[in-house]
């Protein structure tokens, strides 16, 4: 015996759904959804975290998920309650003439992020504490607001930067989240580092930013601003043909232009399932439950494989709403004929079948999205990761309670909801 220890046990993270059963699990709470004007979707979320939860396998065993939708709903009455005064309010205050009339928007805009900031924090908790691994509940510590003013104040930096703050932004973000996210009594923490990002991303970043920069150096350099601000002064409803004389090679300036502005829309279409794959790899390999390490494996193109597969059904999708368009319009004409219906009915009739479209369409391509895209990255990102030294989840003592789904509406009612 040489008194060496042995080595640290080792496991994987596999998915075991079938994509048909989650087809079907969308499809027919795409039909609830539609049936029951949206009122279905806490039901249908609740779904999808269970079958997503019961079908990853940790370490030989799944996990659980007992959130219910009832508690959705609930949250979300509440969450309803408690921004219709704040709406309220800032309707009263942009009636303002004054000063607080005049910045009532972004006053407006600031808190409601900053709300939707606490609410992503909050919604975070209430699912941990739903969430369940061999009978040992996940549970998050920490203060909404203070992670609100953090991801409020990195955000406006990110902005301000045109997105190169992001890879410290998130780094930032989740080194706050990890270190209040608790399994049990073992606490995460989270060890992806913001430089290591950059210096992936940077590359992504400048074949996005230099064809807008070209874009807005060639209208820069041949506009003759002397003129724009003038007519601007003038409240001039001729600006352009005012500008173009004083301009030589505006034309060709804005057509370059619009060109570069294309360029760069193709390549952030093309490179995003790329930034996708490179944002998984480095956030799971970042996270940490004590000396439990995750190292991800998810490879590029099988991401790019999601996105392939969701455009695909997409196409079919089209193809079969443009069948049903012509059919469609003619019905709604052969019944107005028929029932002598006025204008003003056919005009009423005729809105209600494009809007009725619209619905339809919307919900098949977020069905589709759903099927292909979410699930996929989910199923890929789970059966990429390793786990290394998990002999400690053996001696995990159970700690925290349950969390109220306030969180989990105010996210829904503004719009910042996640899975």
């Amino acid at each position: 015996m040489n008194g060496a220890s042995p080595p640290a046990a080792a496991a994987h993270v596999r998915f075991l759904g079938s994509r048909r059963a989650y087809w079907r699990l969308q499809l027919r709470g795409a039909f609830l959804l539609l049936v029951t004007l949206g009122i279905y979707r806490f039901w249908l979320a609740t779904d999808i975290r269970r079958f997503l939860w019961s079908n990853t396998e940790v370490a030989g065993d799944t996990l659980e998920y007992y959130g219910t939708p009832l508690e959705l709903l609930v949250g979300f009455l509440f969450a309803i309650a408690i921004l219709i005064p704040i709406y309220s309010l800032f309707f009263l205050a942009a009636l303002d003439l004054g000063v607080i009339g005049q910045f009532s928007g972004l006053i407006a805009f600031v808190s409601l992020f900053w709300l939707g900031q606490y609410a992503v924090f909050r919604a975070r908790r209430y699912r941990l504490t739903r969430t369940i691994y061999r009978g040992i509940r996940f549970h998050q510590s920490g203060a909404p607001w203070r992670y609100a003013f953090r991801a409020t104040a990195w955000w406006g930096l990110t902005f301000l930067t045109l997105g190169l703050a992001y890879p410290f932004q998130i780094a930032s973000l989740e080194r706050y989240k990890l270190r209040n996210t608790h399994y049990g009594d073992l606490s995460g923490r989270f060890e992806g580092t913001g430089w290591r990002l950059f210096l992936r991303g940077l590359p992504l970043w400048l074949a996005v930013i230099i064809p807008i920069g070209l874009a807005l150096g060639s209208l820069i350099a041949t506009i003759n601003f002397t003129v724009l601000g003038d007519a601007l002064a003038e409240n001039a409803d001729d600006i352009l043909s005012r500008l173009a004389p004083a301009s030589p090679g505006l034309a060709i300036a804005v057509v370059f232009a619009l060109a570069m502005v294309l360029v760069a829309f193709l390549f952030g279409l093309i490179l995003y399932p790329l930034f996708q794959a490179l944002l998984v790899r480095w956030w799971s390999s970042g996270l940490r439950f004590g000396a439990l390490a995750v190292v991800s494996r998810l490879r590029t193109g099988q991401v790019y494989g999601a996105y392939a597969r969701f455009i695909a059904w997409a196409l079919l999708f089209c193809i079969a709403l443009g069948l049903l368009i012509a059919p469609t319009m003619f019905a709604v004409d052969y019944i107005t004929t028929r029932i002598g219906a006025s204008p003003v009915m056919r005009e009423l009739l005729g809105t209600a079948a494009l809007l009725g479209g619209y619905v339809f369409a919307a919900l098949g391509f977020s069905t589709i999205y759903r099927s292909t895209v979410i699930f996929s990255l989910w199923q890929l990102g789970m059966n990429a990761l390793e786990l290394s030294d998990t002999s400690q989840l053996e001696t995990v003592k159970a700690a925290g309670t349950p969390s109220s789904a306030i969180g989990e509406g105010l996210a829904d009612a503004l719009h910042v909801g996640g899975l």
